[in-house]
């Protein structure tokens, strides 16, 4: 594509590179400068414009933006109609996102001229939300640049996984001095946070803190209709050794990964039971505020599977809110709300 201050008159054929005003006279960018804007503009007292000629071989901005998305977009994702240069992506279902980001980056190295952006990758999205963006710069590039890109971009790389898993058994440990009241706000919070997936939970379990009567009931709810599986603590989970996980492997079950690099969400174990995933709720959980649990539990709920290498590499974003003012764990009694 050729670009530059040309005469009006060698004009003709070529887009406005931008918007010219000269008396009555408006040629708004990216307009084809014709034989009687031309003149217009001539009679207006215009010499030179800036304008874009097209070479052989160039693509123009629209199509190739369209290319481009549609390359990208993998399974559940719609593409709308390109306009100037720029196509978006949405989510066709409620879901969570997922994302090759060495796709993106591969393609966004290739050149200026092409770009992709997207929402963060395991971000939960709500059909109809935008969740990428391919914009052209230049108003075309040559197909050999384009195909270049489309090399690199490789195919799907933006997919939601829509949830799956709709009911969700959750199991509470009491201690003498957790007031019910607290199970029942814990219980509102997560109904929430299940409106989203169009989960429900479908029991409401409550047994002693203990090893043996939460193993008892893990067994229980292993064997119903329940497809995933939370559990509160009343006291937040310290150690491997410590209720929680042990009356998950008592239960016939295991403990994939304990403990999280996002805080707040740091005690948050994930683990199985006879195939069902289960998550051991960190205390910040019983807020309604974003905390490390949103972030695994919409995974599971669409079956995205959690590894102790996907956990490990959320440290980098994973500061979710300021601590510095947190009251100290080990200073006059225990503060695990946050955890």
């Amino acid at each position: 594509m050729k670009f530059g201050p040309v005469p009006v008159e060698e004009a003709i054929g070529a887009l406005a590179a931008h918007s010219v005003r000269a008396g009555e006279t408006t040629v708004k960018k990216g307009t084809h400068i014709t034989a009687e804007i031309a003149m217009r503009l001539k009679q207006a007292g215009v010499e030179r414009v800036i304008a874009a000629r097209f070479e052989p071989g160039d693509i123009a901005e629209d199509e190739a933006a369209s290319r481009l998305a549609h390359i990208l977009a993998g399974g559940n994702i719609a593409v709308e109609a390109p306009f100037t240069g720029r196509s978006n992506l949405y989510a066709a279902s409620a879901g969570v996102l997922l994302i090759d980001a060495s796709a993106i980056d591969s393609l966004n190295a290739v050149d200026e001229a092409m770009t992709a952006a997207t929402l963060p990758a395991y971000k939960p999205v709500v059909a109809g939300e935008m969740v990428g963006t391919v914009k052209i710069i230049p108003y075309a590039i040559p197909e050999i640049l384009l195909q270049q890109g489309i090399d690199r971009a490789g195919t799907g790389a933006l997919r939601v996984a829509p949830y799956v898993r709709r009911s969700v058994s959750v199991v509470s440990t009491v201690l003498p001095g957790l007031k019910p009241s607290v199970i029942d706000k814990t219980l509102s919070v997560l109904g929430k946070r299940l409106e989203p997936a169009q989960a429900r939970i479908m029991q409401d379990r409550r047994v002693p803190h203990e090893t043996a009567a939460l193993a008892r009931e893990l067994v229980g709810q292993a064997e119903s209709d329940a497809e995933l599986i939370v559990v509160f603590g009343a006291s937040a989970i310290a150690d491997r050794r410590d209720v929680i996980p042990s009356a998950i492997e008592m239960a016939g079950g295991r403990v994939e990964h304990f403990g999280m690099p996002v805080d707040p969400g740091n005690l948050l174990l994930v683990g199985s039971i006879a195939g069902k995933p289960v998550i051991g709720a960190p205390g910040c959980a019983r807020s309604p505020k974003e905390n490390g649990f949103d972030w695994v539990l919409h995974r599971l709920l669409a079956d995205v599977p959690v590894t102790r290498a996907d956990i490990m590499s959320l440290g980098v974003g994973g500061l979710l809110m300021e601590i510095v003012s947190r009251p100290q764990p080990r200073e006059g009694g225990e503060s695990e709300g946050e955890e």
